[in-house]
């Protein structure tokens, strides 16, 4: 099974840019998108032969998931079940025979950290969910986790410490992800590759590859044995994110 994670950092200006063409081209069984941006009924995006998934947030313009899979899951449901976490459309849970798939967008600890304290509750409630979920069958999760986990995800590690995203505190939980029982997938099969997904806007930064890996396929180590092959798709443009993506056996 082919997976593809996106944040599109807005689906409808994403699509101006070459998503539908790029979708079709990826012909993924599950592609998974972050950042959505959008309210019911502000897109018609259907693709032939997927079962579509959406979880918006309650604010307009702002946040949301979505996943298209071509495999009918036994059950979907949105969020966490925790009502401080469910209003910004940030989580969808598939289940299915054999795993459960997620795609999560993290929050952001946003400028001068005024959302770590609760970036902090997130982490810990969404360890615990994901640990809740295994008790049942593994789990496979994707998405963009607003945290390049070590020196070598982003390009200025020393002039970025303490940034958004590359703090001790996210860094840490990040750690107790892995520490938990997860893989990340990217770093299973390159763990020197120096790679990155995600660029700012401002200083040409793409084009002089001054960018963080903060999107991520996440997998319980149960499911070691099955993974084939992970990637970034650096090459595909359309939003400040570029899809990373995940094969299994």
């Amino acid at each position: 099974m082919r997976f593809i994670s996106w944040n599109v950092n807005g689906l409808r200006a994403c699509m101006t840019k070459g998503f539908s063409d790029y979708f079709t081209k990826a012909d993924a069984d599950i592609f998974a998108i972050q950042e959505s941006k959008l309210q019911e009924g502000q897109i018609d995006f259907a693709p032939e032969g997927y079962h579509a998934y959406w979880n918006y947030a309650d604010r307009k313009g702002y946040s949301g998931t979505a996943v298209f899979t071509k495999h009918e899951p036994l059950s979907v449901s949105f969020g966490m079940g925790i009502d401080e976490h469910d209003h910004e459309g940030r989580v969808i849970t598939l289940e299915y025979p054999d795993f459960f798939f997620i795609t999560c967008y993290t929050p952001n600890s946003q400028d001068e950290l005024r959302r770590l304290e609760y970036r902090m509750r997130w982490e810990d409630d969404f360890r615990a969910y994901l640990q809740e979920l295994e008790k049942k069958k593994p789990v496979i999760f994707c998405g963009d986790l607003n945290v390049a986990h070590e020196d070598i995800d982003l390009k200025n590690p020393k002039t970025n410490h303490h940034n958004p995203g590359f703090t001790d505190e996210e860094r840490g939980k990040f750690d107790a992800l892995m520490k938990a029982g997860f893989i990340d997938t990217f770093r299973y099969f390159y763990p020197e590759r120096e790679q990155y997904s995600w660029w700012s806007y401002r200083f040409h930064a793409r084009e002089k590859n001054v960018g963080w890996r903060i999107d991520y396929f996440i997998t319980s180590a149960a499911l070691e044995g099955r993974l084939e092959s992970a990637a970034i798709h650096s090459d595909i443009m359309g939003s400040d994110h570029c899809p990373v993506e995940l094969t299994i056996s």
